[in-house]
């Protein structure tokens, strides 16, 4: 359907229709659009027009371009919050009304790096714990956990007990996590991960990294999460001081 009949200006009038589509079913979440070509054709405008509607969906957060792939409508993400809030991943799937749920994948005690050993202060001997998971909400996989922690915080017969790192360090350890300092980086495909977290061709991976601190500012749990992009969203709140 052309809409040059509008007389506003026509890239606005693109970015109205293609958000009623969207919006409607004519595009359904992680579906590719029409190519460029095509889509100028149906609407009846120039592709440099579309370009610029197209640039600012994305800008939105609505369309995601993937360069030589195409240009597909974002998966809205189900799980929401905001970094500055420390959630586990079990509060974050059970606030969205999921069932959260744990695939262990393995756990084994290893000497600790020179780095851990550093932080966690243990002894030039010093193990630690490295837990890998993949959580899972209404049984779909949607985060990759790697967890190091030192080794006597957490007893053989608690591998499986808990759902959450978190909960296992303050009922098991006495220690009670009350700040992270996290570092996210974005990721657009891991070889093993994404395959294991069943990503479909234009979801990337959102990681956390985070120390986590107990009561007596003691680092005390290491980990490394690998967050489907397409199911969490991550905010902050940045106030002017």
């Amino acid at each position: 359907m052309s809409i040059k009949t509008d007389h506003r200006l026509l890239y606005l009038k693109v970015i109205e229709k293609l958000k009623a589509d969207i919006e409607n079913g004519t595009y359904e979440e992680g579906e590719k659009l029409p190519s460029e070509f095509e889509l100028s054709k149906q609407l009846g405008i120039s592709r440099a027009t579309l370009r610029e509607a197209l640039r600012i969906l994305e800008d939105e957060n609505i369309l995601i371009r993937k360069h030589g792939v195409g240009t597909f409508v974002r998966t809205r993400a189900l799980f929401s919050s905001g970094i500055e809030e420390l959630f586990s991943v079990t509060e974050m799937i059970e606030r969205a009304g999921k069932k959260a749920d744990t695939v262990f994948v393995s756990s084994v005690v290893v000497p600790a790096v020179d780095d851990l050993k550093h932080q966690f202060k243990l002894p030039p001997d010093g193990e630690i714990n490295v837990v890998e998971r993949v959580r899972t909400a209404d049984s779909e996989p949607v985060v990759y956990c790697i967890d190091q922690m030192p080794a006597t915080f957490m007893p053989a017969e608690s591998q499986h007990k808990y759902l959450s790192m978190l909960e296992m360090l303050e009922r098991e350890a006495g220690k009670r996590v009350m700040y992270a300092v996290t570092t996210i980086e974005p990721l657009g495909f891991h070889e093993r991960i994404s395959e294991i977290l069943e990503c479909p061709e234009e979801a990337s991976l959102l990681v956390l990294k985070q120390m986590h601190y107990d009561q007596n500012d003691e680092p005390v749990l290491y980990s490394c999460n690998y967050f489907r992009a397409d199911k969490f969203n991550f905010t902050v709140v940045r106030k002017r001081l």
